[in-house]
């Protein structure tokens, strides 16, 4: 049996897509807990065989109405949702394909002005390209890795450190999976990824799951180890500029514990004897650590 992205992605979802959730009735013994072939033919209209192929890799170019009839059936979300459409073949890919590792001077100046919000950059392949003085207080001074998904997946220190370490790992990893989806073939890219399924088993089984959507607010519990716990929300933006990157803002509710423990980790980070020049407050990076 041939294979491609397409039919891997639809093999994941029917998966992950009960009977119940689709509004057909659960009778019958099921080998696998998911939705039958011939159950999303029907919701999509189209033929089992004409289904079939598809999973198998043996038709690449369903129809957008056929692509949106899919979406609709297996319960994607819109970043799903846009992923499906992509690998179908149905929308452009960005002519940025190569992962930018350049940070606007004008951003850079941006986040050095917000001492008690921690901020960082990072492209597709999770690199993260810059951060401010209260970021680096955050993250631990980025003592193992200045890649966001070798922290989660490779520091020892983090399921400590992301007190509700399960969820971040399946963000990440859909997040992950939807940058993968628009520049598949990024030498950076690729070779975080492979990295990551040879040194993470955990990784591994949840990439399988061919999760694919982008972050929105929301809020991420931490355990510092100088400032102890600590719950900040978080604020995502596309980094216009240069496609591919996103800004991640943090802040905490004013009067709250979370902004206390953000004022002290603002005065560590201070002192700190790593802090850089003040003309030059920000940490980037021109080529992506590991």
């Amino acid at each position: 049996m041939t294979s491609s992205a397409l039919g891997d992605y639809l093999r994941a979802r029917r998966a992950q897509v009960t009977p119940e959730l689709a509004g057909l009735p659960s009778t019958g013994h099921r080998r696998v807990p998911g939705l039958r072939r011939e159950e999303v033919a029907a919701l999509t209209a189209v033929s089992v065989d004409y289904y079939v192929r598809l999973e198998q890799g043996r038709e690449r170019s369903p129809s957008a109405q056929v692509v949106e009839a899919l979406a609709a059936a297996l319960h994607l979300p819109e970043d799903g949702r846009r992923h499906l459409f992509r690998i179908a073949g149905l929308s452009a890919r960005e002519r940025t394909a190569i992962v930018n590792d350049h940070v606007d001077p004008s951003l850079l100046q941006l986040m050095s002005a917000w001492p008690n919000n921690p901020a960082i950059v990072y492209n597709r392949a999770y690199d993260v390209l810059a951060s401010n003085a209260i970021a680096d207080a955050l993250f631990h001074d980025w003592s193992h890795s200045r890649n966001l998904m070798h922290v989660v997946f490779t520091e020892p220190a983090a399921r400590t450190f992301y007190r509700d370490w399960h969820d971040v790992a399946r963000n990440s990893v859909a997040g992950f999976r939807l940058g993968y989806g628009e520049a598949p073939d990024d030498p950076r890219v690729r070779r975080v990824l492979t990295e990551l399924l040879e040194s993470s088993p955990e990784f591994a089984r949840l990439w399988a799951r061919h999760d694919a959507r982008g972050k929105a607010l929301e809020s991420k519990r931490f355990h510092h180890r100088h400032v102890g716990p600590l719950t900040l929300s978080m604020q995502t933006f596309d980094v216009r500029s240069s496609p591919g990157q996103e800004l991640v803002v943090y802040h905490a509710e004013p009067g709250s514990a979370g902004s206390e423990a953000l004022n002290l980790l603002g005065s560590l980070a201070a002192t700190s004897p790593h802090r850089t020049a003040p003309e030059r407050p920000l940490r980037a990076l021109g080529t992506a650590e590991t």
